[in-house]
């Protein structure tokens, strides 16, 4: 199962000296649950039509504002949503949907980051605000009450491609025998 997992550069650069993904330190899941976003029952449910590329693009994008909620948490982190991919046996892995977050997983292992398939990074940009003069910084893009509580920028700080994460993760691919 592809599984995309939220991160920070900060949180990133942990990974790789642990050489894992996943502690569950600093989520609200148990300790050793890694939270993710996957195509789950619940995603499909909520989405009247489209294929396996169009609902992985949908977690994708979940996992981007899971991110941002993670910026806003550690304002010190450089303003740079980051998303890892991983191909995860389905075993291993808890449907978790949420109002809002119908992707939500939970990653019951933790994943060695050489079997990562794939990163996405994304910056923060500012821009020129048009009302009152607002500090700009990735808290304010990142602040889950904007946006219905999602972490989707409203203010003079927005991800630099609107609010959907780049694709540069290749689709999964079916690889089981038979």
């Amino acid at each position: 199962m592809r599984v995309f997992l939220p991160s920070t550069l900060p949180a990133l650069a942990e990974a790789l000296r642990a050489g894992q993904v996943g502690s569950g330190i600093g989520s609200d899941a148990d300790p050793g649950q890694q939270p993710g976003y996957a195509v789950t029952p619940a995603l499909r449910e909520a989405y009247a039509s489209g294929d396996d590329e169009e609902l992985e693009y949908a977690a994708l994008t979940e996992a981007g504002r899971a991110s941002l909620r993670m910026l806003a948490a550690n304002p010190a982190a450089p303003p740079r949503r980051v998303v890892l991919a991983a191909e995860i046996p389905a075993d291993q892995v808890k449907l978790d949907a949420r109002d809002r977050e119908p992707a939500r997983v939970l990653v019951t292992v933790a994943i060695p980051i050489d079997e990562a398939v794939g990163t996405v990074v994304t910056a923060l940009t500012a821009t020129v605000p048009s009302g009152p003069a607002e500090a700009p910084g990735p808290a304010n893009a990142a602040d889950p009450g904007n946006a219905a509580g999602r972490g989707e920028s409203t203010g003079p700080v927005s991800p630099s491609d609107g609010t959907e994460p780049p694709s540069r993760i290749p689709p999964a691919t079916d690889d089981s025998p038979g």
